[in-house]
């Protein structure tokens, strides 16, 4: 599908307002991961409104593709973005976090139906994906459309089943999976490379047969061209390691790694939405 110049404009302002949903619905909530899903918002916009294969009025249509969140802590951008592509009504989201809501802290399959896994302990969300990806081509082969997604943290990859994981899916070929690795430089503890350093990732998914690819996570063109040549990928999964800023959007919170693991107070979500909201004006004027 063609990303035009107007699609642009309205996948930047879909972006935008899903953000403010986050920050609207975490300070509701008054707990939660502010930082990254913040930052993976474009990222979450291009695969739901633009790459995926889905239908919302029937989610569980054989035919969909597979999206599978591994570090379910940033499920706030998962949940909006589910709710703006109609899966339930966007005045659920305040019922995040809440006792008895389907939408709960980390995703559970068993309360949102439409929701392809429950995760929660980070590291095992690839494996599942490969799960996924491995029995499709063993009853499909090249024949399948459908197409296996697997978001990831970069703090993650200190676990050692995702390495595991990507060894299994090199080793059988598996075309039909992308990763996507949040390359945003921060855990809860700190920054990536103070705690764990991770570099050079490439190299290590390259290592296990990935096709890697690297892309500013934040520019829906190299985004939506990421998810597109992945699909075009025939002989090896493929990884796209996501450059974005923790707390894309407020400048407060941007690459502060305290900011990942706790919501804005009300004071916070006023600077915060005013802040949005006013970048949400430029937006459509930048591109006249």
């Amino acid at each position: 599908m063609e990303l035009t110049d107007e699609k642009i404009v309205e996948l930047k302002e879909k972006a935008n307002n899903i953000r403010i949903s986050i920050i609207d619905v975490l300070e509701d909530a008054g707990s939660g991961h502010t930082a990254g899903p913040l930052g993976m918002a474009d990222i979450f916009t291009v695969l739901f409104f633009h790459t995926l294969v889905h239908n919302p009025k029937k989610p569980d249509w054989s035919e969909r593709d597979r999206l599978v969140l591994s570090n379910g802590h940033i499920c706030p951008v998962l949940y909006t973005s589910m709710a703006y592509a109609g899966y339930f009504p966007i005045e659920e989201l305040r019922t995040l976090r809440k006792f008895g809501s389907r939408l709960q802290g980390h995703p559970h399959r068993d309360f949102l139906p439409a929701l392809e896994t429950s995760s929660g302990p980070l590291g095992s969300g690839l494996s599942q994906a490969v799960g996924i990806a491995l029995s499709d081509k063993i009853d499909h082969g090249l024949t399948s459309k459908r197409h296996i997604y697997a978001l990831l943290s970069d703090g993650e990859l200190e676990c050692g089943q995702t390495w595991e994981a990507a060894m299994l899916a090199g080793k059988e070929k598996l075309h039909n999976l992308t990763a996507v690795v949040d390359r945003n430089n921060i855990q809860i503890d700190g920054y990536t490379e103070n705690v764990m350093p991770l570099e050079s990732v490439s190299d290590k998914w390259r290592a296990w047969n990935w096709h890697v690819i690297e892309i500013d996570g934040h520019n829906m063109e190299e985004i939506a061209d990421a998810f597109e040549t992945a699909r075009a990928i025939f002989e090896k999964p493929t990884v796209i390691i996501a450059h974005t800023i923790p707390g894309k959007g407020v400048k407060e919170f941007e690459h502060d790694y305290r900011w990942h693991g706790k919501p804005p107070n009300k004071k916070e979500e006023i600077m915060a939405l005013n802040e949005l909201r006013t970048l949400g004006g430029k937006i459509r004027s930048e591109h006249e």
